[in-house]
């Protein structure tokens, strides 16, 4: 089975949503720089997109990402990928579906949580921001689980004009990274609950 952890910083860091104002970082101070994203972040409040996901070995798997925040997400991969993952408020559920095997963890439990609480912050105590790097046009901004630093990185990188989420980066306890891109962004959509809710139907493994 994949590595929970490194599946829930993938799918957590596949929130992205346009902002219409530009922003120059460069004179920011940090504190105020990681207001600001946080801000950002907590705008978003539903959101529906394709994403591209490429792992540390050139290997590529696309799908259909739906949010509805707090708490709720679904992550369901395209074919061959026989891989869903559905956050329903209470927990991250991880299927396998040619196995029907679902896994759960408490969404407190997993770097998930991060971006689907209420409220999210880079400053809160529950997370350690490693590293801030400007760079021309870019500012990146990498943290960890406060509790748990080992478990892995994660790495937003926004454009600053405008300021927004470009692309979300994850390191894993050996090292490995993968990164997700997100198209065919849509935010405030009327979602349909039944997306969040896991049930034996959502398996279509072959007979």
């Amino acid at each position: 089975m994949p590595n929970m952890k490194k599946l829930c910083l993938v799918f957590a860091s596949l929130l992205v949503v346009s902002s219409a104002a530009a922003a120059d970082t460069s004179a920011e101070s940090d504190a105020d720089l990681l207001s600001r994203a946080s801000s950002y972040l907590n705008n978003i409040d539903t959101l529906q997109a394709r994403f591209l996901q490429v792992d540390g070995r050139g290997g590529l798997a696309e799908g259909d990402l739906f949010v509805d925040r707090p708490g709720r997400m679904r992550l369901a991969y395209d074919p061959p990928t026989p891989v869903l993952i559905v956050a329903d408020g209470y927990y991250v559920i991880y299927v396998d579906l040619e196995l029907g095997e679902p896994s759960y963890l408490d969404i407190k439990d997993t770097p998930a949580a991060f971006l689907l609480e209420p409220a999210w912050s880079f400053t809160d105590d529950t997370v350690t921001v490693k590293d801030i790097v400007r760079q021309p046009g870019l500012v990146e901004i990498t943290a960890t689980q406060a509790n748990d630093p080992t478990s892995g990185e994660l790495t937003f990188v926004f454009s600053e004009a405008p300021f927004e989420l470009r692309q979300w980066r994850v390191k894993d306890a050996q090292s490995q990274e993968i990164t997700v891109t997100l198209f065919k962004t849509k935010t405030g959509l009327d979602l349909d609950s039944s997306l969040f809710e896991y049930e034996d139907k959502d398996v279509f493994a072959d007979d």
